[in-house]
């Protein structure tokens, strides 16, 4: 059995960080352990709050799975500060942690901010260059990047200069910016992949981004190539979104077990099925 680790915050909501991280691990066959880097007082409004562990802690959780149940590939989300950023990329090459999937969640769906300044600089210096791949959305790229984004042209080079920050490979997800198609750019240093899809007009998007990650993580699992792996990917999270379905007053969740015979929780099955 393929096993995931997934480094990030709780979301006591369900919908996002690690939660959505287990569930999609789950509907793709895969293991799924965890190590808590912050815990959140969420629901589908808004974050109220948010406690960062220590860095000792995250370090050790991390260190229990890899000595006991291993670890086929790695997922990172919410760090909250930078003492976390850098325990994780020590834990990184200590361990010699593969398939290592950053997400650099930066910013809640409600516009919560969920990292200090100072954890952004580490992400950019101390933990971009252990990941095979960086999958920001278009304002995450902007942060990276240090500049505005309103096209693909933009998207295109923010991914050169994220990937001058040395990770393996740049994902810029196109879901924030205009178009009638989400055009996700995948860049490895040589060229670029457009991974298009069609926008999906749903308010049920809450965790889009840590779902995307986890499902591109799960796919590195069982080593497949990194074009593949994330075409999967937004395959997935697409039929997730299309079987969301609303909870609480806010931003409505994903449906993660829609690709699974008899668990998916939507009220309706989703079309096709």
């Amino acid at each position: 059995m393929k096993k995931a680790l997934t480094i990030a915050g709780s979301d006591s909501g369900g919908g996002a960080g690690i939660q959505a991280d287990l569930k999609t691990f789950a509907a793709h066959r895969v293991w799924g352990t965890s190590a808590i880097a912050a815990v959140t007082a969420q629901n589908t409004l808004g974050v109220t709050a948010v406690q960062a562990l220590s860095a000792d802690v995250v370090t050790a959780q991390i260190e229990a799975v890899a000595a006991d149940i291993g670890v086929d590939a790695v997922k990172t989300g919410m760090l909250a500060t930078a003492a976390i950023v850098e325990a994780v990329a020590a834990a990184i090459d200590t361990l010699e942690l593969p398939n290592v999937v950053v997400d650099p969640v930066m910013i809640a769906k409600g516009g919560d901010r969920l990292l200090e300044d100072e954890a952004v600089t580490a992400i950019r210096l101390e933990l971009l260059r252990r990941a095979r791949v960086v999958t920001p959305n278009a304002q995450e790229a902007e942060i990276l990047a240090g500049m505005t984004i309103v096209s693909l042209d933009d998207a295109r080079e923010a991914a050169r200069r994220i990937f001058a920050l040395g990770p393996g490979a740049v994902i810029v997800k196109g879901g924030h910016l205009p178009g009638a198609e989400a055009i996700d750019l995948l860049f490895d240093g040589h060229g670029f992949v457009e991974l298009r899809g069609p926008r999906i007009e749903t308010r049920n998007a809450h965790g889009t981004g840590c779902t995307f990650a986890a499902a591109l993580a799960a796919n590195l699992a069982f080593g497949r190539s990194l074009r593949d792996a994330a075409a999967n990917a937004k395959q997935y999270v697409a039929g997730a979104m299309r079987a969301g379905f609303p909870i609480g007053g806010g931003h409505g969740v994903l449906d993660h077990f829609w690709n699974v015979p008899g668990l998916s929780l939507g009220p309706e099955p989703p079309a096709g099925r």
